[in-house]
């Protein structure tokens, strides 16, 4: 197998070189490394050049493209028979690449093989937000599993079948080409020791950016109208049980247990995920759960509707399903 990395990268100065020594670390090197630059204002490029003598290392300056555009000029510049993905603000484990390899070696090789990503978050904010929206491996059915494209392998040719990354999305893509490959009939392996790790974002403002564009994103791709009516729904039902508890004090009962049930999941990822944490900062984790899951939720919410006006402009009310 030749295997090629790719990766888009945009103002990245202060975290590539953390990415870079991790593939330098990789039990497995690839054997080119192709990134592509969006246009970067800061040390970028100059970081990445750095590293040309130590990695087999090609990068691309594309201004002005988005994240798809980044990864299909990736795609259709490398050479190798394997194209393997991350993204830039990570850390790889020393044996991703060799586990997202190793299915492609059986009898009956994969298309594609899913990798995991876990939380590499430095303080008790970090530690909570990581709990709150990622799932523990063993939550993970493989059968199901729509991976992110920080940790993914597949063959060129399945990329090609399914024209690629959606270049007109500029969040979600990853979902989309997921979901575009499975719809083609590419069998798909589950790695999860093909681990990445990423930092979890730095404040609940900037989560709640991220999660709004991923919402929008949603919105235009026409992804989880189920999931979101069920959101829209419970936070309906929520305030109207909250007002009605005025004259009914035993209905606030039923927020209670519906809260305890919505955060069970969380608390008990972060009972394992906060041993390293004081006592005092597992207390403040333990009080960042509901505000973080109340800020995604209202993220999401307000973010979905955007998107889906988005959609509805450009496609004249059409759905955007068709496209995958």
């Amino acid at each position: 197998m030749k295997v090629s990395l790719i990766c888009t990268v945009l103002n990245e100065e202060d975290s590539i070189a953390v990415l870079l020594d991790s593939v330098l670390a990789q039990t497995h090197r690839p054997d080119e490394v192709i990134i592509v630059d969006g246009g970067s204002r800061d040390g970028t490029r100059e970081a990445l050049h750095s590293y040309c003598e130590r990695l087999p290392l090609r990068v691309l300056v594309e201004p002005g493209c988005n994240i798809s555009q980044g990864r299909n000029r990736a795609i259709a510049a490398s050479t190798g028979n394997i194209i393997a993905s991350t993204d830039a603000g990570v850390r790889l484990d020393p044996g991703w690449l060799e586990a997202l390899l190793t299915p492609f070696g059986e009898a009956t090789p994969p298309d594609v093989v899913s990798g995991f990503f876990v939380a590499d978050p430095t303080n008790a904010f970090e530690t909570a937000l990581g709990a709150t929206i990622l799932p523990n491996a063993d939550e993970i059915d493989a059968n199901k599993f729509l991976p992110s494209s920080r940790s993914i392998a597949f063959r060129p040719e399945a990329w090609q079948d399914v024209s690629g990354y959606p270049e007109w999305l500029d969040y979600c893509e990853d979902l989309i080409f997921d979901l575009k490959l499975r719809k083609a009939g590419c069998s798909f392996a589950w790695a999860p020791n093909a681990i990445v790790h990423f930092r979890p974002r730095q404040s609940l403002a900037s989560f709640f950016r991220q999660y709004y564009r991923y919402a929008r994103g949603d919105g235009k791709a026409d992804l989880w109208r189920k999931r979101y009516a069920i959101r829209y729904s419970t936070y309906l039902g929520g305030a109207a049980i909250m007002i009605a508890g005025f004259w009914q004090p035993v209905l606030w009962l039923l927020l209670v247990g519906g809260a305890a049930a919505y955060l069970y999941q969380p608390y008990h990822r972060l009972s394992q995920s906060s041993r390293a944490l004081t006592a005092t900062q597992r207390i403040a984790a333990a009080l960042w759960v509901p505000a973080i899951r109340l800020t995604g939720d209202v993220a999401k919410m307000a973010g979905y509707p955007v998107g889906v006006w988005w959609r509805r402009k450009k496609t004249g009310g059409a759905g955007a399903r068709q496209a995958y």
